[in-house]
């Protein structure tokens, strides 16, 4: 971890939040090379959850949150913790997470402590004005199930899916971005109807299990948690979490839930004239019935498949997978992100052998510009005149191709590309490198 953390600052991937002020706990800035890496994680995701399939539409939804919304979800009574303080350290834990080292000394009551962040909505601060910030993005897809079902005319089974920030007041954040106090989440809420359920979690766990696999962590670095007993939310029927070995440790990188109709019988109006099936705290608020008419005309509230992914989870996950240290035949080693290539965040570097040669430079700007018209990603020109500094900088960071622009490419039209994972030098023509380019990354997914 302490590799990795180096390294994301050095190179420009992740810094600590207000730094410069002595940070913030739970928070961090995502750099020039980590925004990259990010957006084409979450771009992959999108790709994969919405493009490429037929039953699923994208919804962005406010971050702030109605009380309501939250009262009869349950957050309100559930995203509390009970709290210790060590009188002797001067440190605060949950409960059950007190460290062996404080065990023995004396610690005070435990307390409540509310994970939710707490806001108001306008000029004036009273009750009437008090919000949330959401501690998930799933709500407000659930809330919005019926503008979703009435603008699109879908018919079940069919999801909603979401990327966004939300907001928990963790008490521990720690292991670098594993558990922060705002992050992003990818979640999908998969609507189906009851019966139809196990089959589709089982689809969405092996699913999402590909989808790993593509974004380069290999099947054998995954494990699959059954949720039972007391770790399975009230809400769950089944939960499968999808377990990474991180540097710290294995822990959850994703959970798949079936939710039942928890979700949308707790927010829908008229319960009692609905066959809800989950235990939900009777709503006279709600303005709305959250089902959808079968071919009989009858209501139906969905089960819900969810697919829970946290952002800042995978990047950790994708860079450590990635992060390689190679020994080389000269007795030196180099650093390698070996990133799948279309989350690598600069996909090509155009280098001119020599920074002050006005000719050699302009053609790795011309070159670049050429590349950069496809926006398949960033491409960049990199001029600091020493070619293996350069080409080490760019392994470190996961770019796959290095093209180096020499007098060779003056005098006979050609340029040298080179691999990152390989090493290996191909001299091809000036002509030919926006074919070579886009058939590279024409299988990029």
């Amino acid at each position: 971890m302490d590799e990795l953390v180096a390294l994301c600052k050095r190179r420009g991937f992740i810094f600590q939040s207000n730094e410069i002020y002595g940070g913030l706990q739970g928070l961090y800035d995502y750099g020039p090379l980590g925004v990259e890496l990010k957006n084409n994680l979450k771009n992959s995701w999108w790709k994969a959850t919405v493009y490429n399939r037929d039953d699923v539409e994208g919804l962005d939804t406010s971050i702030l949150t109605h009380p309501d919304v939250l009262k009869y979800s349950g957050h309100q009574e559930t995203f509390t913790d009970p709290l210790v303080d060590c009188k002797s350290c001067g440190l605060r834990f949950r409960q059950d997470q007190i460290p062996d080292q404080c065990k023995g000394e004396e610690l005070t009551d435990p307390r409540e402590f509310n994970l939710m962040f707490e806001t108001n909505v306008g000029p004036v601060i009273n009750e009437s004005s008090t919000a949330y910030l959401r501690p998930e993005t799933a709500q407000q897809i659930y809330i919005n199930f019926k503008n979703v079902v009435d603008s699109t005319s879908r018919s079940l089974p069919f999801g909603i899916a979401q990327i966004g920030k939300s907001f928990r007041n963790e008490i521990t954040p720690r292991n670098f971005i594993f558990r922060v106090r705002e992050f992003e989440q990818m979640e999908l809420e998969f609507f189906v109807l009851p019966g139809d359920d196990d089959e589709w979690h089982k689809k969405w766990v092996d699913n999402r299990v590909e989808w790993w696999i593509k974004q380069g962590i290999p099947k054998e670095k995954l494990q699959l948690l059954n949720v039972t007993g007391e770790d399975l939310a009230h809400y769950s029927k089944a939960t499968i979490d999808i377990m990474y070995q991180f540097p710290h440790g294995l822990e959850e990188l994703e959970g798949i839930a079936n939710r039942t109709d928890f979700d949308l019988g707790s927010h829908t109006k008229n319960q009692k004239d609905l066959n809800i099936s989950a235990s939900v705290m009777k709503n006279s608020d709600s303005n709305t019935r959250l089902a959808i008419q079968n071919e009989k005309n009858e209501w139906i509230v969905p089960y819900v498949i969810e697919p829970s992914a946290g952002v800042d989870r995978g990047v950790l996950a994708v860079l450590n997978e990635a992060f390689t240290l190679e020994r080389l035949d000269d007795s030196k080693h180099r650093v390698v992100l070996k990133l799948e290539k279309h989350l690598s965040p600069i996909k090509a570097a155009t280098i001119p052998l020599k920074r002050n040669n006005d000719n050699l430079v302009q053609l790795a700007h011309k070159i670049k510009s050429s590349l950069q018209k496809y926006q398949i990603g960033r491409v960049v020109v990199e001029n600091t005149g020493n070619i293996g500094k350069s080409y080490r900088k760019h392994d470190e960071i996961g770019t796959p191709l290095c093209i180096t622009i020499d007098f060779d490419s003056l005098d006979k039209n050609t340029v040298t590309i080179r691999d990152r994972d390989s090493m290996n030098q191909d001299i091809i023509p000036l002509d030919n490198v926006e074919k070579y380019f886009l058939d590279y990354y024409s299988d990029a997914k």
